[in-house]
């Protein structure tokens, strides 16, 4: 079949602006398609990663949005006496915007040495000593840097926030990069608040043999007669709760990627149907030469399969574009989910081309290897 790819090649060429609008709608589909799935895979790795960090989050009852959450700091040493607990991190938590946003700045307070010990972080630039020498000094990470073109040395101001970056790091989990680490003290002391000895957040960090589960109902159990009740639960259900809302329209998206698959269908079935009815005439020359069907089918197949590779790469090539120098994001209630290309991303979306070229191609390819030879002839 290979040595009539330059027949079909000519055939398409003979009405190049059908075939190129064709595949211009087909990678415009499959550019919507790419960029859907890629969502909702970001947001399914963002839950898995969390879970396997075996850690919790405990937050104050009741309060949804991190600015109205304030944890006493001294119930870090009451949880860590719990049995199955690594180490317990306090955490105060600014950020401009509660509501699901695009370009959300999250600031994490963090006592300078713990923030090592309990994130995979790897400095681009700058150093540690910078970061802990300094209570004004923040690292921030490398994908919100480049959306807001930060470098080290920089001051960063976000409303009466203000810090110096110290440095610019990387992490393996790509949501991690749109965060700024600061020092806890600082958060707790900055401008217009009076924070000390509260926090926004407790992150307990567990070993490999303790029960996530008995030690969130302990921690809920040891605070509920206390002076701020508290609720308890896994990273992943956190943040999954944290982004309610936004993970709702996501799944939704999803009747959007099935739309831009029926649209590649409905394009790549049109342009096909219309190439065989000008060619009925050719198609049984072909046959009264030796042709048979089966090989008269496989080449319209071929040319409808064509069409939808060709504009699938390119939808699929200009997703990756996008989503590799893009920096894109998006974060609700200081979660932030980082949407970047993945080799899964790119292999569903060939293979959708694919089988969407495939299918479009079996109506038209049968008809055309089905047509009676002397009707056939007889067309003007």
């Amino acid at each position: 079949m290979f040595k009539f790819i330059p027949y079909i090649l000519k055939t398409l060429w003979r009405h190049r602006s059908r075939t190129g609008l064709t595949v211009a709608g087909t990678a415009v589909a499959l550019f919507v398609f790419c960029f859907v799935i890629t969502v909702q895979q970001s947001m399914d790795d963002l839950h898995h990663r969390a879970e396997a960090s075996r850690s919790l989050v405990v937050f104050q009852a009741n309060k949804f949005c991190p600015a109205t959450s304030h944890l006493p700091q001294d119930y870090s040493q009451r949880i860590g006496r719990i049995e199955g607990v690594r180490d317990v991190v306090p955490i105060q938590v600014f950020t401009n915007n509660c509501r699901a946003s695009l370009d959300v700045v999250v600031f994490y307070g963090v006592p300078p040495k713990q923030l090592q010990a309990v994130r995979d972080f790897r400095l681009l630039s700058g150093t540690w000593p910078e970061f802990e020498n300094h209570q004004d000094a923040a690292v921030v990470g490398r994908t919100f840097a480049e959306r807001r073109g930060i470098k080290t040395g920089e001051k960063f101001s976000i409303g009466d926030l203000s810090v110096v970056v110290a440095g610019i790091y990387e992490s393996d989990d790509p949501a991690e990069e749109n965060y700024i680490y600061s020092h806890l003290d600082f958060l707790q002391r900055g401008k217009g608040r009076n924070l000390v000895g509260t926090v926004t957040q407790l992150e307990v960090l567990l070993d490999d043999r303790a029960d996530s589960t008995a030690v969130c109902k302990e921690v809920d159990t040891m605070f509920k007669a206390g002076p701020v009740e508290t609720v308890t639960r896994p990273k992943g259900a956190f943040q999954a709760q944290s982004l309610g809302d936004l993970s709702q329209l996501i799944s939704m998206a999803r009747y959007l990627g099935y739309a831009c698959v029926g649209l590649v269908l409905a394009l790549v079935a049109t342009t096909t149907v219309m190439s065989v009815q000008d060619r009925i005439k050719e198609h049984a020359v072909l046959r009264t030469i030796g042709f048979s069907s089966l090989r008269v089918f496989r080449l319209v197949l071929t040319e409808s399969v064509l069409l939808s590779v060709v504009g699938g790469l390119i939808g699929v090539v200009a997703a990756v574009l996008v989503l590799e120098f893009g920096s894109l994001s998006v974060g609700a209630d200081a979660v932030a989910v980082a949407f970047g290309p993945s080799a899964r991303m790119v292999m569903t979306g060939i293979l959708v081309a694919l089988l969407a070229g495939f299918l479009a191609g079996l109506a038209p390819a049968w008809h055309a290897a089905r047509t009676e030879i002397v009707s056939a002839l007889r067309q003007p």
